[in-house]
């Protein structure tokens, strides 16, 4: 086959359809609806989603809720340091982090908070992040500070002003807090760096007009993270190196995905996608114990989808692995869902939907 060339993957996203903010009412965002078989699209609000769903269906969903990530903190020269916890190393005081302004940290590097609540000493760097040792005031772990001062890890695209009064930027952190978060994000594993942002349109209301119409749910956790912002900066898809995730499925979940299936496997979002099909590429059946794996999938045409019938997700950005992840389910099999995408998110676009994490929802029947 040939090469796919990345140029394919690309549009303009007029910058005032990156949504800033979310919707008033995490359902209200709107909802466009394809349908795959009659080749046609629909225009709804995410409320309107039971009318789509059946009894046995099953909403497959990361759970993994998001930590707020950037810490603030400053050099012994008073120089501001932002510092992003990726993930932790071989001891909760050890985190790989990613630091601002990264040449002025080299390894030995000592930079602290203000107020005193933590300080971190970088112990190596390596291809752009930093093994960093921190100390807390209080002997806690630097979780449990940056649960207390740490910013919510808002993409690149969503603005924040950082020189607001303390009120107002304490009142948006509040705000970010709720709302860059799932409902059903299980807040004992904050493991994400990115929110599974398909989820962040459920209220507990909806979900429960869905238990009662017989739709089941099954969790997934996948720890996100800041690879799947990085863009496709290689002249073909194949070309890009795809990032890595750890994933975790619990037995119950596993046994959703095998026959016999009551209903549709409904996957929340592409990192449900991306869990669900790396499972499926290395085991049978299910296991009699939780599994937990790492992701090195890589979906693009004309991927075919064992364990997906449909996929709830947002629009993404241009030259994005997501949406070559799209473009495939949309045509599983051929690259016909490439040019139909594009299609989709002309008329999107035209109808004034709003866009990326923070934006609206696709229902991909």
């Amino acid at each position: 086959m040939t090469p796919l060339a990345t140029d394919l993957f690309d549009y303009v996203l007029p910058a005032a359809q990156v949504a800033q903010t979310p919707a008033a009412r995490r359902d209200q965002s709107r909802l466009l609806v394809v349908d795959r078989a009659a080749h046609r699209i629909a225009h709804h609000t995410f409320a309107d989603l039971p009318q789509f769903l059946r009894p046995g269906d099953t909403l497959i969903r990361n759970n993994a809720a998001v930590l707020p990530a950037r810490l603030h903190a400053r050099r012994p020269t008073g120089g501001n340091v932002e510092c992003f916890l990726l993930r932790p190393a071989d001891s909760p005081e050890r985190w790989h982090c990613l630091l601002r302004p990264g040449k002025k940290l080299p390894v030995g590097a000592v930079f602290a908070d203000p107020g005193g609540a933590f300080s971190g000493t970088v112990i190596t760097k390596d291809e752009g992040t930093a093994l960093v040792q921190f100390t807390t005031a209080r002997g806690e772990d630097i979780t449990a500070v940056a649960n207390r001062l740490g910013d919510v890890p808002l993409p690149p695209y969503i603005e924040r002003a950082h020189d607001d009064p303390p009120a107002d930027h304490a009142a948006q952190r509040a705000k970010d807090l709720e709302r860059y978060q799932t409902v059903y994000a299980d807040r004992a594993r904050q493991v994400a760096v990115a929110a599974p942002t398909a989820g962040l349109h459920f209220t507990p209301e909806l979900l429960a007009q869905l238990q009662r119409q017989g739709v089941l749910a099954a969790d997934i956790t996948l720890h996100v993270g800041l690879g799947t912002f990085k863009p496709i900066e290689t002249p073909t898809v194949e070309a890009h190196p795809i990032h890595r995730e750890i994933y975790e499925l619990p037995v119950a979940t596993q046994r959703a995905l095998f026959p016999p299936c009551p209903g549709r496997r409904i996957a929340v979002g592409t990192t449900s996608v991306r869990t669900i099909e790396d499972f499926l590429s290395r085991q049978v059946a299910p296991l009699t114990q939780p599994y937990v794996g790492e992701a090195d999938i890589y979906i693009y045409p004309p991927r075919t989808f064992r364990g997906v019938d449909a996929l709830i997700t947002n629009f993404h950005q241009p030259r994005s692995t997501l949406l070559c992840l799209v473009s495939a389910f949309l045509a599983p099999g051929s690259t016909d869902g490439i040019a139909w995408l594009h299609e989709i998110y002309a008329e999107a676009l035209a109808r004034g939907y709003r866009f990326l994490s923070y934006g609206d929802a696709m229902l991909i029947l």
